[in-house]
């Protein structure tokens, strides 16, 4: 999906890019490749671990690419901060990169034993581990259902509950295993990737930085500027769909029987009636673009 997402967002070569999810650099080093001299890229991360990274593997380019430690929530004065008011394209990779998930220290991966951290940005005081040894049974019944659409939510609160009433539940391993307890070890992996995604959401506040960031995002794009962005879940997708419906809508809605619906200018345009979805070619290649799903608009 890599040749489409560089198509579809970079319109003039010589622009000021975002990447708002650097993750390890992969995507801002595509871009960057495909910019002329003249053209910028920003690149934006909350976990300041990413952004060393991502600078050091893209130290050739230091004249054209400059990051910025922060949460893409935080998107127009992040720009800010680099002088810039305007971009030409914004990029949302969403989820966890594959560089945050091979990071063991990260504790976002079910498939090992590590601290229960699942924190983007180090500088945060929630993490996974107050989640999971404190919430209240009901409060993460909730969670497990709401951010992971987990079935057995009620039954895997529960079990954490007791389990944490003996000692503290410290690692991911720890985790899992009281979540294969309640599942059964038959098809655990939905179950086990369910659970940790709604305490990382929980954690980083994912949705509610997706919506601020989204609608920073049109606003600062230029004319003509793209915004593309890649889900991996329904509830991410849920919300760029909503977010391009309403800013590309020439009608906003009243709401009520009483009240006429208003005019409005629409403040983008919808590249794709679908989005786009990975191949199974694509998938072979890189397993965890599975269920990836790309949106596009353009500014008006």
């Amino acid at each position: 999906m890599r040749e489409e997402v560089l198509s579809l967002l970079i319109t003039a070569a010589g622009g000021v890019y975002v990447d708002a999810t650097l993750g390890g650099g992969g995507h801002a080093e595509s871009i960057l490749q495909r910019l002329d001299p003249t053209g910028k890229l920003v690149g934006i991360d909350a976990d300041l671990d990413a952004i060393h990274v991502a600078t050091e593997k893209l130290s050739r380019y230091r004249d054209r690419f400059v990051t910025v430690h922060d949460n893409f929530r935080n998107l127009s004065s992040a720009l800010s901060q680099r002088g810039f008011n305007q971009a030409s394209g914004i990029l949302f990779d969403l989820g966890v990169s594959s560089y945050q998930l091979d990071e063991r220290s990260k504790g976002f991966s079910f498939r090992s034993d590590d601290r229960l951290d699942m924190r983007m940005d180090r500088t945060q005081a929630l993490d996974a581990h107050e989640v999971v040894n404190r919430y209240t049974e009901r409060k993460l019944a909730d969670l497990f259902w709401r951010y992971g659409e987990e079935k057995k939510s009620r039954a895997v609160a529960r079990a954490i509950v007791h389990r944490r009433s003996a000692s503290p539940i410290d690692t991911t391993g720890e985790l899992a295993a009281i979540v294969r307890g309640v599942v059964g070890d038959r098809f655990p992996v939905k179950s086990l990737a369910r659970v940790f995604q709604a305490i990382r959401i929980e954690v980083n506040d994912e949705l509610e930085s997706l919506r601020r960031g989204l609608e920073q995002a049109i606003t600062v794009l230029t004319s003509g500027g793209r915004l593309v962005v890649i889900s991996y879940h329904s509830l991410e997708d849920r919300i760029v769909k909503e977010a391009f419906r309403n800013a590309a809508a020439s009608v906003k809605r009243s709401g009520s029987r009483l009240l006429p619906d208003a005019q409005v200018q629409p403040r983008i345009k919808l590249l794709m009636k679908k989005p786009m979805q990975t191949s199974e070619e694509e998938v072979q290649e890189n397993p965890r673009a599975r269920g990836a799903k790309l949106r596009a608009a353009e500014k008006l």
